[in-house]
């Protein structure tokens, strides 16, 4: 019998996007993913003293963002405990609660070059199956220098050829604060809840200047 494979798409969504979709989907397909859960962070370490909207509404938005795909999930892994919330230790709490499956967390190839900064980044190797890495067109990584710092990352890495795709959650926002056009950057649920609720506004966005602390998830 086969092992279930499943992958691990974490962030803030702040909010989820048609880029997120679009990268999800090439994810789990590419690396042959049974399911993919989407894992939102409540309490980001790389952004401690910066305003996020509430989890209820990035919560709320994945939702309706992932309900038409079957594959994908919203993981309740990083929810009910307290932050900051760490890589490490989502992927061996979805280990747990999925004995004998093979967990596979999907990063960015920015954080597959900041990973030796990370809480814990060999314990990350150790519990990942593999780690996949969304590699833009023309983008190239060097992990000979990676292996100098993390041994045994080369055999970990499996690519995810990624379109470029010119879409932020923060460009999002800014659109939305500023009152530029932004509905085509969203799935029409997500759009309808951020007008709903009026997310986003002039007030909210000029709390988001504050300063980023810099810890790495």
């Amino acid at each position: 019998m086969s092992h279930e494979r499943i992958g691990l798409f974490g962030g803030t969504f702040d909010p989820p996007h048609l880029g997120h979709l679009i990268l999800a989907s090439e994810a789990r397909t590419q690396l042959e993913l049974t399911r993919l859960l989407w894992t939102v962070t409540p309490d980001p370490p790389h952004k401690q003293g910066q305003f996020i909207t509430p989890l209820e509404h990035r919560l709320a938005m994945v939702k309706l963002a992932i309900r038409d795909d079957p594959s994908f999930e919203l993981s309740n892994a990083e929810l009910g405990r307290p932050g900051p919330h760490y890589t490490v230790d989502t992927i061996k709490l979805v280990a747990e609660q999925n004995p004998g499956a093979e967990i596979v967390p999907v990063l960015g190839g920015d954080s597959l070059q900041e990973l030796p900064s990370w809480h814990q980044p060999k314990e990350i190797l150790y519990a990942a199956h593999w780690v996949g890495v969304m590699r833009r067109p023309g983008e190239e990584m060097n992990l000979e220098e990676l292996e100098r710092e993390l041994p045994g990352i080369k055999s970990k890495v499996h690519y995810v050829d990624a379109p470029l795709l010119e879409i932020a959650s923060r460009e999002i926002r800014s659109r939305v604060a500023t009152g530029k056009p932004f509905r085509y950057y969203l799935p029409d649920p997500v759009y309808e809840y951020i007008e709903q609720h009026q997310l986003y506004q002039q007030s909210a966005f000029v709390n988001r200047q504050s300063p980023i602390a810099n810890r790495k998830s």
